[in-house]
């Protein structure tokens, strides 16, 4: 087993962890319940790690995790009142029309 990432949080921990294991990289998150300890350790220390069981896929683990996090952000004005609307909202948070298709 090799460590190819610390997450911020738990919720993208789980994100990674699961997409690696669908794209056929079987990974493990550890450190997960660590964030407790935080003050008695260091926070760096604490963070949750993403770890291959292979170390043959390590590179390309590591290659995939790096795709995701430069996917770009959606931005798109609510047809109904307006507002920008920044990120994978596909509802305006402001009135609750949809995003506009095509």
């Amino acid at each position: 087993m090799i460590r190819i990432a610390q997450a911020p949080n738990a919720a993208i921990a789980t994100v990674w962890a699961d997409l690696l294991c669908e794209a056929g990289y079987p990974a493990s998150i550890q450190r997960l319940f660590l964030g407790s300890a935080a003050g008695e350790l260091a926070p760096g220390d604490c963070l949750p790690e993403i770890w291959v069981r292979h170390d043959e896929h390590a590179a390309a683990a590591r290659t995939l995790l790096d795709q995701l996090q430069a996917l770009p952000q959606r931005r798109w004005a609510c047809p109904g009142c307006g507002e920008a609307i920044e990120g994978g909202f596909e509802e305006c948070w402001n009135c609750g029309a949809p995003m506009p298709r095509g």
